[in-house]
């Protein structure tokens, strides 16, 4: 008797529990997703490449004979207009060698003189025959000796002055230092590059393209920006491209030209882009990518209602490439919104928050509403 008391009175416990807590289905909220836009464009190809900005022309200027370097009067990034001195060498040897080479010149010019009296001598004699032919042709031979040997003397002389004049070295033309090489007490060789002059008016880009891209490079229209203004980007145009790859690093050297000036030095990003194909195709993130069947696929999302929701369907496409971290893709419509994020846990039919969306969990606001 005790014991079906106790039993009925847990049935009846049972009872009032169930009726104070009736039995609602789960709601599962919508998985927030990332999307991207289908957009329909021609394939294109694009590379990076980085370079430094140089002059197009840059001139190393050296002394023509060898010394020890006196002064020196420019220093890197300074102007310097054509003609200005760059250097000086100490000019004492070269002086005394000029010194001697206008001695030698006149020692050569005196014999010029006497030779030329001699034969006007024998030649007044031999008229009368007191001299025999063979003196007068030689009085002639020793002229002409003596004025060949003055000739030389005297171009000597000028090399002389001119290696003198040599110890200044000018600038040959107006433009920028980029870069020297030697101190004031420093001996330098004859034709040893001294100091570095660019003209700052006509930049260029140089970069250095791999040889499995040199083809590509050559088909390619080309734009670019400075690392001091990356959003800064303009137009280029390819103005060389070396015929042989570099021993060391087997690149081709490419030169780009600018449409304005830029900083000397600065460094610069190309970007290459060349259209593949005519075929429009749309470039999404490689992470969209699934399989349907074994055959490439994506899922689509369609959205459901005036809400920022949807539902993903699995859509196969056609793969025409691949770029970077993107895949070239047609099929869907272009609009379309594609996952491109956690494509494994998708199923068809499964609904979706699109970004920018607060989740809400149903079944916590149907607990917080009792």
């Amino acid at each position: 008797m005790k014991t079906s008391l106790t039993a009925a009175g847990a049935l009846a416990v049972a009872v009032m529990l169930s009726a104070c807590s009736p039995d609602q289905p789960t709601v599962q909220a919508p998985r927030p997703v990332r999307t991207v836009e289908i957009s329909y464009d021609n394939a294109r190809d694009i590379s990076r490449y980085v370079g430094t900005v140089q002059s197009r022309h840059e001139v190393d200027q050296a002394f023509r004979v060898g010394g020890k370097v006196a002064q020196r009067n420019v220093d890197v990034g300074q102007f310097v207009r054509e003609g200005s001195i760059l250097a000086v060498l100490d000019d004492s040897d070269y002086r005394l060698a000029e010194e001697a080479s206008r001695q030698q010149w006149a020692v050569a010019a005196e014999q010029t003189r006497q030779a030329d009296s001699d034969r006007q001598r024998l030649t007044a004699l031999k008229a009368d025959g007191s001299v025999s032919a063979a003196d007068d042709e030689r009085a002639q031979t020793n002229a002409q000796t003596a004025h060949a040997t003055a000739e030389a003397e005297a171009r000597k002389l000028e090399l002389a002055r001119n290696r003198l004049k040599y110890t200044v070295l000018r600038a040959s033309r107006s433009g920028v230092v980029t870069a020297v090489r030697v101190e004031a007490g420093q001996v330098v060789a004859e034709g040893q590059p001294v100091v570095s002059i660019a003209n700052p008016d006509e930049s260029e880009i140089v970069v250095d393209v791999p040889e499995d891209q040199l083809s590509v490079f050559k088909e390619a229209r080309f734009k670019a920006s400075l690392a001091s203004a990356p959003n800064e980007i303009f137009d280029v145009m390819l103005r060389e491209l070396s015929p042989q790859a570099a021993a060391q690093t087997r690149t081709y050297r490419a030169r780009l030209k600018p449409m304005q000036a830029l900083p000397l030095g600065a460094t610069a990003t190309v970007t290459a882009e060349r259209v593949m194909t005519s075929v429009s195709v749309a470039a999404v993130p490689a992470t969209a990518l699934t399989q349907s069947g074994g055959q490439p696929a994506l899922w689509v999302v369609t959205p459901v209602g005036k809400d920022p929701v949807g539902v993903v369907e699995l859509v196969q496409v056609a793969v025409l490439g691949y770029r970077n971290d993107e895949v070239l893709v047609s099929g869907p419509q272009a609009g379309a919104l594609v996952v491109t994020a956690g494509v494994q846990k998708m199923a068809s039919g499964l609904k979706v928050a699109l970004p920018g969306v607060a989740i809400v969990d149903a079944n916590i606001t149907q607990q917080a509403a009792r």
